[in-house]
């Protein structure tokens, strides 16, 4: 007994000490890129009641906090314009770590599911396009990336999973293709260096990152029960609590989002989650209405489910990029893949992402960057004039016929159309329908159509039911 209880009383002593050691957040690493011109967080654990003081290469200032009676102690560290690399000291009474081959930049998290995850190297028999001259061309000092171990949480966790590393072929070939090339065109057009932070996971529902406090607001079925027998990954705010919280000290400028293949089934109500989702996350990372741009699900025929489902899907993502505010919504109707739920066009997605966020985010004149949009319906005689917004020089089919045209009269039957471009608008008729009242476009899981609608920019229309727009 006594042996025991002197062995209890060494493990008190020893894991306490342990646990008294200065630490600092897992993200905050060597190699890490913080945002640029702003105040950061630096954050970890140390006795209770002891005096951190942190100093940064890049500045003369020393910032100094006590951490509080749990261990726990947050600093925040003005940052300066782009450069590096830098280095920075974390220091205790007892102790300091320092972080070094620190830059200072643009900083985006890239989060969804498995087409956000799919990495540069893609797939067993599902490729990325472009992937051997991306890895080729790999090595890059001011681009930096980090990805999140997968990790689904009852609870919200603090410590999360990674490392930051440099663009090389290695980094770059295991990491996300949206992200990494999304980083790419960033850092060529900005020159300035970006950091990328990774946390996705294959086949989840938009209601596992969101928070518990924001799942609660939400009645069934909006909120997925963590009672319904479901993977734990996929049950409410399991995500959210391992991947999304132990980072949300962390200083992003934004956040690119390719999810919604997992919401498919229930598709009514995820413009109102996605709105729960933007709102829960800007305001937990604490540094106010960041830019939100995310992927439109893809043409994919969707097989297992009822086929009226996935267009709704498209709608709600749409109807969510129009509502809510400082958000950006890229299509990717034209990229689609019949025999892969995964497109091997991750670049074109990131090109049209990379333009939103260079446009919009960060001022760039000149470039297209937004999609043609229904914008209303006129009828004369039995033809139907689409107007579209978005597409002021004009729409082409570069020279393929587009068969995805759909109009109904009173009795709400579609039938196919035929179609004319008159510059920003699209005449759309069928000899079956005499009195138009609605015309959709693309509107199908996987349309059969030798071509698509675009702007003279090569943007895709984004598909619509005029019969029903944005209900």
């Amino acid at each position: 007994m006594k042996s025991k209880f002197i062995f209890q009383l060494i493990a008190f002593f020893v894991f306490g000490a342990l646990k008294a050691q200065l630490k600092i957040a897992p993200i905050l690493s060597n190699n890490m890129v913080l945002q640029r011109n702003t105040e950061v967080q630096i954050w970890g654990t140390a006795t209770p009641g002891e005096k951190i003081s942190v100093k940064a290469s890049w500045s003369k200032e020393t910032f100094k906090v006590v951490s509080k009676t749990n261990g726990e102690w947050l600093v925040k560290v003005k940052t300066i314009e782009a450069g590096g690399p830098y280095n920075l000291k974390v220091t205790s009474s007892k102790e300091s770590i320092v972080i070094q081959n620190i830059l200072l930049g643009e900083v985006w998290l890239c989060s969804g599911q498995s087409n956000m995850e799919m990495p540069v190297l893609g797939y067993n028999n599902q490729p990325v396009n472009g992937s051997l001259d991306a890895l080729f061309d790999a090595d890059d000092d001011n681009i930096r990336l980090f990805k999140l171990k997968a990790n689904a949480s009852e609870t919200p966790q603090m410590l999360c999973s990674g490392i930051w590393s440099v663009s090389n072929a290695e980094s770059v070939g295991k990491f996300s293709a949206v992200g990494y090339f999304y980083a790419k065109l960033l850092q060529k057009k900005l020159h300035v260096p970006i950091g990328i932070i990774f946390s996705a996971w294959g086949g989840t529902r938009i209601e596992a990152w969101m928070s518990k406090e924001t799942i609660l607001k939400y009645p069934e079925p909006f909120a997925l029960s963590t009672a319904k027998k479901v993977d734990t990954q996929n049950q409410a705010a399991h995500l959210y609590n391992g991947m999304i919280a132990p980072i949300t000290n962390y200083t992003i400028k934004g956040v690119i989002w390719y999810q919604g293949e997992g919401n498919v089934e229930n598709p009514n109500e995820y413009a109102a989650l996605m709105s729960g989702l933007v709102e829960n996350w800007r305001s937990n990372f604490g540094v106010g209405q960041f830019p939100f741009y995310f992927v439109q699900i893809a043409a994919h025929p969707y097989g297992w489910i009822n086929q009226k489902l996935p267009p709704i899907l498209r709608d709600q993502q749409t109807k969510a990029s129009l509502s809510i505010q400082n958000v950006g919504m890229v299509s990717a109707i034209d990229i689609g893949e019949e025999k892969s739920i995964h497109p091997a066009e991750k670049l074109t997605v990131s090109k049209r992402l990379a333009n939103w966020a260079l446009s919009e985010t960060y001022g760039l004149k000149g470039i297209p960057y937004k999609s043609p949009v229904f914008k209303n319906l006129e009828v004369k005689d039995s033809i139907a004039l689409i107007a579209l917004d978005n597409a002021e020089l004009g729409l082409s089919t570069f020279g393929k016929e587009v068969e995805c045209f759909e109009i109904a009269g009173r009795d709400s039957i579609f039938y196919p159309a035929m179609m004319k471009i008159l510059k920003n608008k699209v005449q759309v008729w069928s000899k079956q329908v005499k009195e138009p009242t609605a015309v959709r476009y693309a509107y199908s899981c996987f349309p059969k159509t030798k071509g698509f609608l675009y702007s003279t920019a090569g943007l895709p229309v984004l598909p619509f039911n005029s019969f029903n727009w944005l209900e």
